[in-house]
């Protein structure tokens, strides 16, 4: 039975790390501001069909 315990907290480590690892990425994306996300999606949509970004931005 002492091997079911120890996969048991193996388990639980791991729930935690992904806790951790998603907190820590939410912060990071709540942190941009709309004009930035506006930015980034357009470079991504540019360059998802082969076109040139917009300097201006529209």
């Amino acid at each position: 039975m002492r091997w079911w315990k120890i996969v048991g907290l193996a388990g639980l480590a791991g729930v935690a790390a992904t806790g951790v690892v998603v907190a820590r990425a939410e912060r990071k994306r709540r942190a941009y501001t709309p004009e930035e996300i506006r930015d980034r999606l357009r470079e991504r949509h540019a360059e998802a069909t082969g076109d040139a970004p917009s300097p201006a931005g529209g």
